[in-house]
């Protein structure tokens, strides 16, 4: 930036009023004495009194000038006002004067405009309180945190407008070593963290952030815990008690019971194997990373191996068919697309009683390529189907459990088909079967 304008103006010295107003009446004075040496002392004197007279008028008419133009409005730009002498350097530095004003003013509305605009780009909401908790300023975040509206809200309490009792003592007690964390319930449940930070004797700044997503990833990581440890738990028990029965009754038992004890545990064991595997699974398809390996993958050929691996868990209690009518190939990874493929086939296996017909398809339809996995089981109610994906949900935890299912494959479907820009779709009816479709833009077809 540069100087200000007082700086690189050359200011005359405030001497020239006096040199001005005693030339002026060196002149009255001298013109007087001439008028009196020719015409006598009255016409002298008139002649003193009119040119004090003339004067006045003149500085009366040039000060009426300068009031006029001072009261004219900052945003019309009015000329500024003409004339001689001391008055034309007296209107020169009040127009320098105003000029600088202004100047400096266009400076500070800058500065105000990037705080502004600095303010409304934090990722934090940021609220200016006076001491009697009015807002005087509030950015959009701050807006959406706590369902305020600038233009109607600015001056009133927000202890009027945000009535959460914790929010609203946590203000009012002014302990503000330690942030505030409260669920604000409009205009939808936020978990908001709020600092308050006093910077002048009546003034605060308040700044929110929104740890709603971090709070949910904390209760999911809990959750998850919790259902990991009460999924290992009961196969861990079951280990555990048939091998105490084996040790403690070696030299009783048959040779037929031990068999059958240590293959039921044999069965826990691979359910905690299965569960680990998927939990590893998940873990790496949920780290977000690209895909590592993509090529064109012979869908109708995997069909055919996913087709025979239903077959081996069905144990011929289920007609299995299988219908590609396109034989085009899908860009992507082989054994993320197998894994996510076999898991619908084997979940509908599962929940299909013996005597059922699953089908497995591989159509084009427009612009969406799909794999499709119906059946006629036991279905599905509509109010569990948005939460299918979730890991370790399941409609009939004691079904799944018997059924051999860790709760994690559907997850593992949902993440497979959104790292190759798929969408799962589900629809079921209980007692009328279920349909599960993998839906792929055609963009990722290789003919």
């Amino acid at each position: 930036m540069g100087a200000p304008l007082e700086e690189v103006t050359e200011i005359r010295p405030i001497s020239y009023i006096r040199v001005a107003v005693f030339t002026v009446l060196t002149v009255i004075v001298l013109l007087a004495i001439g008028i009196g040496v020719f015409f006598g002392l009255v016409p002298a004197l008139v002649t003193f009194a009119v040119a004090l007279l003339l004067v006045g008028l003149y500085h009366i008419n040039n000060l009426f000038k300068l009031v006029r133009w001072l009261r004219t409005p900052v945003d019309e730009a009015a000329p500024l006002p003409r004339a001689f002498g001391l008055w034309d350097y007296v209107f020169a530095d009040v127009n320098r004067r105003a000029r600088t004003a202004s100047s400096q003013q266009e400076r500070l509305s800058a500065a105000l405009e990037r705080f502004r605009e600095a303010s409304q780009a934090m990722p934090n909401g940021l609220l200016f309180l006076s001491m009697s908790n009015t807002i005087e300023w509030v950015n959009r975040l701050g807006e959406q945190h706590f369902g305020l509206d600038r233009a109607r809200d600015q001056g009133a309490p927000v202890t009027n407008i945000v009535r959460q009792p914790d929010f609203v003592r946590y203000l009012q007690e002014g302990h503000y070593e330690e942030p505030l964390v409260f669920t604000a319930g409009r205009p939808i449940g936020r978990t908001l963290m709020v600092h308050v930070v006093p910077f002048s004797d009546d003034m605060r700044l308040l700044m929110s952030e929104d740890i709603t997503q971090g709070e949910r990833l904390e209760a999911m990581r809990r959750d998850f815990v919790a259902n990991v440890s009460h999924e290992m738990r009961t196969p861990l028990t079951v280990v555990s008690g048939f091998l105490e029965t084996v040790i403690d009754g070696l030299d009783e038992l048959e040779k037929d019971d031990i068999r059958h004890y240590l293959g039921l545990a044999s069965e826990q064991a691979s359910r905690m194997q299965r569960l680990i595997q998927d939990l590893l699974t998940l873990s790496a398809l949920e780290t977000g990373a690209p895909i590592l390996h993509e090529e064109p993958v012979e869908v109708a050929s995997l069909l055919k191996e996913i087709q025979q691996e239903a077959q081996v868990v069905s144990s011929g209690r289920h007609t299995i068919s299988l219908d590609c009518s396109t034989r085009a190939r899908l860009l992507g990874n082989s054994k993320e697309l197998y894994s996510a493929f076999v898991n619908l086939a084997i979940n509908a296996v599962r929940y299909t009683p013996a005597g059922g017909h699953i089908r497995l398809s591989w159509r084009q339809r427009g612009s969406v390529v799909e794999y499709m996995v119906e059946d006629d089981g036991i279905g599905i109610a509509p109010e569990h189907i948005p939460r299918l994906t979730e890991r370790f949900y399941r409609v009939d935890r004691g079904r799944s459990r018997e059924t051999g299912g860790t709760g994690l494959g559907l997850a593992i479907v949902k993440h497979v088909l959104s790292r190759h820009q798929g969408d799962l779709m589900i629809d079921s009816e209980p007692g009328r079967g279920s349909r599960f479709t993998a839906c792929f833009p055609v963009r990722r077809l290789v003919e």
